[in-house]
């Protein structure tokens, strides 16, 4: 007999969610918050494109080998360098008032080689390999920090958890709810989670279609050894796991705002604010924050102190970053917090839309 309430409320919020993630997936005043998701996929799926058309021209413009390459020295003049290399596929003359500046440009299927000449000598000689995995991994890691974190899945909870009250009293549907036999606890939970679901799953997929992206660059041994012998698998699970949790943080403190206010813009715009200025305030307050614990899992740190201008960089405060299981139960702790006050607040709720 102990076990039916339990059982009933288990039932219901299935109900409830089996409605909500439909309102969540398939809402037309949510289909910005595919295009926020999708963003970085487009960015890294156009660098891809890009960065593999270049290599397809550095093939197909092979002309010298890696030793021809290697006998190119400084001060060497500029007929004895097309006896050696040949004709270069591109070259570019620029006239000066002391000197005549050229740099001639090779490949050997793998790189460019760039010849650069004075007055017909040799000054300086160098070679264009392209972007590395790591330094494109470092790119990935900025872009998770700064847009993916701190906008994207910033303003997609925003739009998702918020509405999951307010939405229903503008679209004047909430009393159906309200008057159904289900108790005000089981409703908040049971939306919540409807809400949790729904932007877990798009922002998961993102970072899933982004890693795709940025890997399909490279073939598949140095892809490998990058995910076995370097860690990469650690880092990818830890970019995987760590989009859940800011779902799980910011999807709690919008639901609860979207309880308080009416206006959405208000709570947005102070919690915006409050996690943009993250990096000058004082490591204890630095704590009260989402942001704060998902930069602590973050497998690569990234920091902005180097975009700054240097008054700005003075006033910024360093905070040692949270173990990753203390981040986490944090994060946890938030939620059920604000959970339990969404609840409390549910139960006190009364509709009237003449007001609303």
């Amino acid at each position: 007999m102990n076990q039916l309430p339990w059982r009933l409320w288990a039932a219901q919020v299935a109900a409830v969610m089996r409605l909500e993630l439909k309102k969540s997936f398939f809402a037309r005043r949510g289909l910005w918050i595919y295009i926020l998701a999708a963003m970085p996929v487009v960015l890294f799926t156009a660098h891809t494109i890009s960065e593999r058309a270049d290599v397809e021209a550095v093939r197909a413009r092979a002309s010298i080998t890696p030793q021809q390459r290697e006998e190119i020295r400084e001060g060497m003049s500029r007929d004895e360098v097309l006896a050696k290399l040949g004709k270069p596929f591109s070259s570019e003359t620029r006239r000066r008032r002391n000197n005549v500046r050229e740099t001639l440009w090779y490949s050997d299927g793998q790189a460019q080689f760039q010849v650069i000449l004075r007055d017909d000598k040799v000054v300086q000689t160098g070679v264009n390999q392209g972007g590395s995995l790591g330094e494109d991994w470092q790119v990935f890691a900025a872009v998770y920090q700064y847009f993916f974190l701190r906008f994207a899945i910033f303003f997609g909870c925003v739009g998702v958890f918020m509405n999951l009250f307010r939405g229903e009293m503008l679209d004047k549907s909430l009393h159906f709810y309200l008057l159904a036999p289900i108790r005000r606890e089981v409703l908040v939970v049971a939306k919540y989670l409807s809400g949790l679901v729904a932007t877990t799953v798009i922002f998961t997929a993102s970072v899933a279609l982004q890693l795709t992206a940025v890997f399909a660059l490279y073939d598949s041994n140095t892809v490998d050894q990058f995910l076995k012998a370097a860690g990469g698998w650690q880092q990818v699970w830890a970019y995987l796991g760590i989009t859940p949790l800011a779902c799980l943080g910011y999807g709690s403190v919008f639901l609860f705002a979207g309880l308080l206010f009416k206006n959405p813009l208000i709570p947005a715009s102070l919690m915006l604010m409050w996690e943009g200025v993250n990096w000058f305030l004082p490591a204890l307050l630095k704590k009260f924050s989402v942001i704060f614990y998902l930069q602590s899992l973050c497998p690569v740190p990234a920091n902005p102190m180097g975009d700054i201008a240097a008054p700005l960089r003075l006033l910024a405060s360093t905070a040692a970053p949270t173990p990753a299981p203390l981040a986490i139960l944090g994060l946890l702790g938030l939620a059920a917090a604000l959970l339990a006050l969404s609840a409390m607040r549910a139960r006190k709720l009364e509709i009237n839309y003449s007001t609303e």
